[in-house]
């Protein structure tokens, strides 16, 4: 458990729901191999930082500061002139090289790397053999090389599954792991820009710069970083990448600024769902395909190059000849108008609660909202907007709806024109 949260419980007090949240979210997150620090971690510890296993890394869930617990860490990002600090160097990043990188990519994901322009980016979808999601993951074409980022707790299978690829793959690829050289942190809110824009160099204007872009440069000073604006929050923000021995300058610089608060897994959580964003192992696995995700975007439109060439793994069954989706069973929705939180496994039945229908992938209490939030699989006829339906929680049927996502606007940059 959450050592905050498992006090409360330990004196009879009940947690805040969100509190309560991210201790189911991460409890379970367990090894017998030793975990992994962070360039972060006696920075984590200076500030209150609530350490917990995750991934192979142990990272702060919450903070136990003015301004922290999983409540005040999520709404102080979703607020004006505001901006919080994630530490996410747990996440794999990856550079490719060799001519042939980015026809060996889409072999393995889902989208049009081929068509990337320089310093642009986009989510895509690592797949099986089936069709199935093996993570997801954000490429950036960086000029000289890929850039990929894929999740911390499947990147070693994830690169094992590269690496069986490339054997099979006829042309010029090689991977290159960034391993902990280099450190990861994304800055996410209203107030992001104002906040990195401290640390960089003068000559780069942040108000030319789409979401989905990135580009080499210093911070702070410091030779041989990137920022690309992205992030898993539903905000504008940035992900920006340091050398390990400059990671904890950098980030007491960002943090000196009042406007930044540092922030933990509990309310990155929170935040991604409220965004309607899959985490993977739980939205996400290898039995769901792109199109049951609601992630069928990710290939492009339908007059697309990657819908009608395919070429990924699983195409096949994704796709049908002419490019057009394959029909599926079952789609991922989400789900408001329950009394109380619906977590993980948390069954779905017809409004009658008579027919089972689905399962919940994710759920919380929304911080903004107020209410309780989930995401889930349902049989396709039941997952059309405004679909009542009954979720199964402790034993007790509650009444719901289908609820189009994000449940809270998003609010990613765009250019002005």
């Amino acid at each position: 458990m959450f050592k905050s949260a498992s006090i409360l419980l330990r004196r009879g007090i009940k947690p805040p729901p969100a509190a309560a949240a991210a201790t189911r979210s991460f409890a379970s997150s367990s090894s017998d191999e030793p975990l992994v620090k962070t360039a972060l971690y006696s920075l984590h510890k200076d500030l209150g930082g609530d350490m917990v296993p995750f991934a192979g890394y142990e990272l702060p869930v919450l903070y136990k500061a003015e301004h922290g617990g999983v409540m005040k860490e999520h709404l102080w990002c979703r607020t004006e002139g505001k901006a919080s600090l994630f530490d996410v160097s747990h996440m794999g990043q990856i550079r490719w090289h060799g001519k042939d990188r980015a026809a060996f990519l889409e072999r393995i994901v889902v989208g049009d790397i081929a068509g990337l322009g320089g310093g642009n980016g986009c989510l895509s979808l690592v797949t099986n053999e089936t069709g199935g999601i093996i993570d997801d993951t954000v490429i950036t074409n960086a000029g000289d090389y890929i850039y990929m980022v894929v999740n911390g707790a499947t990147k070693f299978g994830d690169m094992k599954h590269f690496r069986e690829q490339m054997e099979r793959f006829d042309g010029d690829v090689t991977m290159e792991y960034l391993e902990d050289s280099m450190q990861l942190l994304a800055i996410q809110g209203p107030g992001a820009a104002d906040a990195v824009g401290k640390i960089l160099p003068s000559g780069l204007d942040l108000t030319k710069m789409p979401f989905m872009t990135g580009v080499a440069t210093t911070l702070d000073g410091v030779e041989g970083c990137r920022i690309t604006r992205c992030g898993y929050t539903g905000e504008d923000g940035f992900e920006i990448a340091m050398p390990a021995e400059y990671a904890e300058s950098i980030a007491s610089k960002l943090i000196s600024d009042p406007a930044v608060n540092p922030t933990g897994l509990g309310a990155r959580d929170s935040l991604r769902l409220e965004a309607g964003l899959c985490l993977y192992g739980h939205d996400l696995d290898e039995t769901i395909n792109p199109v049951e995700a609601t992630l069928a975007w990710t290939m492009g439109g339908p007059k697309g190059r990657r819908r009608k060439e395919g070429g990924f793994l699983g195409a096949e069954h994704i796709l049908k000849p002419d490019g057009k989706l394959q029909k599926v069973a079952r789609k991922r929705v989400g789900i408001m108008g329950m009394k109380a939180p619906a977590r993980e496994g948390a069954e779905i039945y017809d409004a009658a609660g008579e027919n089972k229908i689905g399962d919940v992938t994710s759920g919380t209490f929304s911080p903004c909202l107020k209410a309780p939030i989930a995401m889930g699989y349902v049989e396709t006829p039941m997952s059309k907007k405004g679909t009542e339906i009954s979720l199964k929680i402790r034993g007790k049927f509650q009444k719901a709806e289908v609820t189009p996502m994000p449940f809270v606007e998003s609010r990613y940059y765009r250019v002005p024109e």
